[in-house]
């Protein structure tokens, strides 16, 4: 496995996470990356868009999903992280369970993303300790198919997303995962209703505060198409979400957070580049040529 501290470590810009679905259902894409081939195929296409890391996952988690088998989940995911790592690939595992974690990880996958921050698998953080892997800690409540029934956040949502997730580090640390190792992220749209994303996308401050790095995950979410609807009120097709999720990566970028996950790793791209040379920009010293 790579040494996860260089992947971890402040680069200037965030880090694009390119998603990779191995799914018949997944919201985003229906399928059309569910076989091997076409998945590995996408994935290269991520990295020659700019993506720093590939992010495989073999479960959706689209609100009202069914779980697959384990079975199903490592052979969607196993034999794409395999071929990728073996490519050079940096690769991350986006699964709930332990036994896909440590089978991926044994394929090469340098990180493990776990959107239910080790609460849908009590195996999970012991896994990750053991292996000296980074560890995506998102805030979750419930599985996908009843998770609405916990949008609920009488302290406010940044207040509380921060307290639960700071609960989980606790774990973590507990477990044996090292602090250089964890990522949080705040998990828009999982147990939250529209208006508690927009709260936690101004709020990130908070999350950062609780001292680890925050990978942020908007693409393409219900909450950017009911903020774009269309004449009959209809929220925003999936396929025409990108260029808000545009602006929600220069809004991260100023943020200075640590990753960004996307679908369309060349449109965040671009505007991270655009971002980093307006911030050379402001950082250049006139010379006295410039100046006269």
């Amino acid at each position: 496995m790579p040494d996860p501290v260089p992947l971890l470590a402040p680069l200037g810009r965030p880090r694009l996470m390119g998603v990779v679905n191995v799914t018949p259902d997944s919201f985003s894409d229906g399928g059309r990356w569910a076989e091997p081939g076409a998945a590995i195929a996408h994935a290269h296409d991520l990295l020659a868009d700019g993506a720093d890391i590939l992010d495989i996952g073999g479960e959706s988690t689209r609100p009202g999903a069914t779980r697959p088998l384990v079975e199903e989940e490592l052979g969607r995911v196993v034999p794409v992280i395999r071929s990728l790592a073996a490519d050079g690939a940096v690769v991350s595992v986006d699964t709930m369970r332990a036994d896909v974690a440590e089978a991926s990880l044994a394929a090469g996958a340098t990180m493990v993303n776990d959107v239910s921050g080790g609460l849908a698998d009590p195996r999970m953080l012991e896994v990750v300790a053991a292996a000296g892997a980074p560890y995506v800690a998102m805030h979750w409540r419930a599985h996908s198919d009843h998770m609405r029934d916990f949008a609920t956040y009488d302290d406010g949502v940044v207040a509380t997303v921060c307290a639960e997730l700071s609960d989980r580090v606790e774990a973590m640390l507990a477990a044996g995962i090292a602090p250089d190792r964890i990522v949080l992220d705040p998990g828009l749209g999982f147990a939250k209703r529209a208006e508690h994303n927009w709260q936690l996308l101004a709020g990130l401050d908070a999350v950062q505060a609780l001292g680890h790095p925050v990978l942020v995950g908007a693409s393409r979410k219900s909450f950017l198409g009911s903020l774009l609807p269309g004449p009959d009120g209809a929220p925003r097709p999936v396929d025409r979400r990108e260029d808000a999720n545009t602006a929600v990566s220069v809004h991260l970028a100023q943020k200075n957070v640590w990753g960004i996950r996307v679908h369309d790793v060349r449109a965040s791209r671009d505007a991270l580049a655009v971002v980093e040379r307006l911030a050379a920009e402001d950082h250049h010293t006139p010379t006295p040529k410039e100046l006269a």
